[in-house]
């Protein structure tokens, strides 16, 4: 591939390189309106308002619990109030029921909980604590929340735990089974994700209880200071608090072997010689990244008649040789790492029905090259794949 600098690189990648235009609002002001913007989006989907309920999605329960906190901010209906299009914001859209205004056992009621069922159920479904206004006004107190000012290295991290939760590749789990904080766990708290971004020493307190001063960065584009058994704490009054859990595509190399495992596997990088517009546009950048425990020929012979492929034939730029390892793993690993450059093109098969290739990449060779090099080192878990850049950035 012709070398490209940065300027050239950026322009086939599609990044617009002109000065963005200075914003009046604060950082803290973009995040409320894009947050409000993600509920309008849903409003408008689903021709609901979304709802804090079990079994809802739990992407719909965060847009409750944001929608809830926007109408009692005076500062967020200034802001908000013009773009409100559908009126969301008004309180002719609140729920019918005031929950402050009720007491625990008719909030229980209004919950649809049965509280003559004596049989407590080991559920994270089953809902065991009601918070009452003073629950949350103290969980509101844990900490005062401050904009964070280094901000943009952290939006990665949630943009990415965002698409990790949709895919499946991460859980939200009920807080409370498992209660230990660790540095870099996701959490939600109070419909935001919240990302444990430094953590002290430890610190024995009087009770004989051991606690630690963290540093914790809010989706919203905020942050708090405060120990970790405060946060634990707010997690487990929150009803909707969520414990992400971690990334695990199993262990890529061994000593030992299973039934998935190979003696030899290589890692091969294909270039499309698809004539689609989209693909001829950006022929030098788009890749499509595979392992095989044989032959890579093999592997693409025929492509022309196979839309994985793109329905052409293909070129084979790189491949890498690596023993012992686990191909599904290893695939499924390049496709999570580059997830976010994934091209979006359709194209029709033989029988002329549209079909959307889902393993080819908008990736410079020298970001494949480097991904496979921190593999085989162990240092892939610190970077994430920064589109805007083209580049790899730390993930802390």
């Amino acid at each position: 591939m012709a070398d490209l600098n940065d300027d050239e690189l950026l322009d086939a990648l599609g990044v617009d390189v002109a000065p963005l235009k200075t914003s009046s609002r604060t950082p803290l002001e973009e995040r409320i309106i894009a947050g409000f913007e993600d509920i309008q989006r849903f409003f408008e989907e689903h021709k609901r308002l979304p709802f804090n309920g079990e079994g809802q999605d739990i992407f719909e329960r965060l847009y409750a619990v944001r929608l809830d906190q926007l109408r009692k901010l005076p500062d967020a209906l200034a802001i908000l109030a013009p773009m409100d299009k559908h009126g969301l914001l008004s309180a002719s859209m609140s729920q019918a029921v005031k929950i402050d205004e009720l007491d625990e056992d008719a909030l229980l009621a209004e919950l649809g909980v049965d509280q003559n069922n004596s049989q407590v159920e080991d559920d994270i479904t089953v809902l065991r604590n009601v918070r009452t206004s003073a629950d949350r006004r103290a969980a509101e107190e844990v900490a005062d929340r401050t904009p964070c000012k280094d901000f943009s290295k952290f939006q990665p991290l949630f943009e990415q735990a965002e698409r990790e939760v949709k895919s499946g590749t991460r859980t939200a789990l009920r807080f409370g089974r498992d209660a230990s904080i660790q540095l870099h766990d996701f959490f939600i708290l109070e419909g935001q994700f919240a990302y444990v971004a430094e953590m002290g020493e430890t610190i024995k307190m009087t009770t004989g209880h051991e606690d630690a001063r963290l540093r914790v960065i809010y989706g919203n584009g905020t942050e708090s200071n405060l120990l970790m058994r405060s946060l634990q704490k707010a997690l487990w009054r929150d009803e909707t608090g969520r414990r992400l859990t971690a990334v695990d595509a199993g262990p890529l190399f061994s000593d030992t072997h299973d039934a998935e495992d190979v003696e030899t596997g290589t890692i091969y990088v294909l270039r499309s010689m698809s004539t689609h517009p989209y693909v001829e546009q950006h022929r030098e950048l788009i890749h499509k990244i595979g392992v095989t425990g044989g032959r890579v020929e093999t592997r693409i012979s025929g492509a022309e008649k196979d839309a994985t492929y793109l329905l052409a034939g293909v070129e084979v730029i790189a491949t890498y040789k690596l023993h012992n390892i686990n191909r599904v793993r290893m695939e499924n690993l390049f496709h999570k790492i580059f997830s976010a450059a994934q091209i979006d093109i359709s194209i029709d098969d033989r029988f002329g029905n549209p079909v959307k290739p889902r393993e080819w990449f908008l990736v410079p060779l020298q970001v494949i090259d480097e991904a496979v090099q921190r593999i085989k080192d162990g240092t892939i878990a610190d970077v994430v794949y920064d589109v805007a850049t083209a580049k790899f950035i730390n993930s802390y």
